[in-house]
């Protein structure tokens, strides 16, 4: 079992550039079956209405539900007097986890009670503001936050270093590797924080899954260490929601098709 952790899906409404104009994920699929990875958190592209996007992520998720996991994209401000009842019918459609993206507002409080109501990892983009994540993780320790690329898809290197240390320090920080060109500093993130605290991701459908697992097999870790990144750390951190309805962890992770089980390049 292979699972990316990050991926768009959907269209969006602002066309500035492809990140809010369209995700289409075909070609993503291809590649990823080619690369083996066999399962996929998808979310949308930027939208001006999340509930929308959702919907359209439901939608997408529920023609391949042997491969797709959703989560929930919340705009901070945009949102704010309805993240719970957003969240809620989220997870009434089967969503599992948060996306948040600085791009549109700052985490808030209303966010992350709705978090930890419903034990939802947040896959929060602090665009290189580390020091939010400091401060809200430990607000809200019961919460999983996981940030993508390293802290930074700018290769803010004083960002990224400085994520590294909170994933030491804080025990509910995690990072994902999607679009970090720095190799030396996911090095440094297993090295210094653990295997248990990195996630395999992808950024697509525009970057390529393939390139980006190739780093992860790089890091030439060892067996158990990789399938952490792999896949282990997510099925643990949305595994919590399961345990909470008495179910087993590996519940909440789709059974891959046969065309995915037998993918190559596992």
């Amino acid at each position: 079992m292979i699972i990316d952790c990050h991926c768009h899906a959907g269209e969006g409404d602002g066309f500035t550039g492809p990140w809010d104009t369209a995700a289409p994920i075909d070609r993503y699929l291809a590649r990823a079956r080619r690369a083996g990875i066999t399962h996929t958190v998808v979310f949308s592209a930027f939208h001006s209405d999340y509930a929308a996007a959702n919907r359209r992520v439901a939608e997408i998720v529920a023609t391949l539900p042997e491969r797709l996991i959703g989560f929930a994209f919340v705009n901070p401000r945009a949102d704010a007097g309805r993240v719970a009842a957003l969240v809620a019918r989220s997870v009434r459609a089967g969503f599992v986890g948060l996306k948040v993206h600085q791009h549109d507002g700052r985490i808030t409080r209303e966010v992350c009670d709705a978090a930890r109501r419903h034990d939802l990892p947040v896959l929060y983009d602090v665009m290189g503001e580390v020091t939010t994540i400091a401060l809200v993780a430990r607000e809200y320790p019961e919460v999983s936050f996981i940030v993508p690329h390293l802290g930074s898809f700018a290769d803010d290197y004083r960002a990224q270093v400085a994520l590294i240390d909170l994933m030491v320090r804080l025990p509910n920080v995690f990072a994902d590797t999607a679009g970090v060109r720095r190799f030396d500093l996911l090095e440094e993130a297993v090295a210094r924080a653990g295997a248990h605290k990195l996630l395999f991701g992808s950024d697509g459908p525009w970057l390529h899954p393939g390139v980006e697992l190739a780093k992860i097999r790089e890091l030439g870790l060892r067996p158990e260490a990789e399938r952490k990144v792999l896949g282990g750390n997510l099925v643990r951190l949305i595994g919590r929601r399961a345990a909470r309805l008495g179910r087993p962890a590996a519940a909440v992770i789709p059974v891959a098709g046969r065309d995915a089980a037998a993918a190559p390049g596992r």
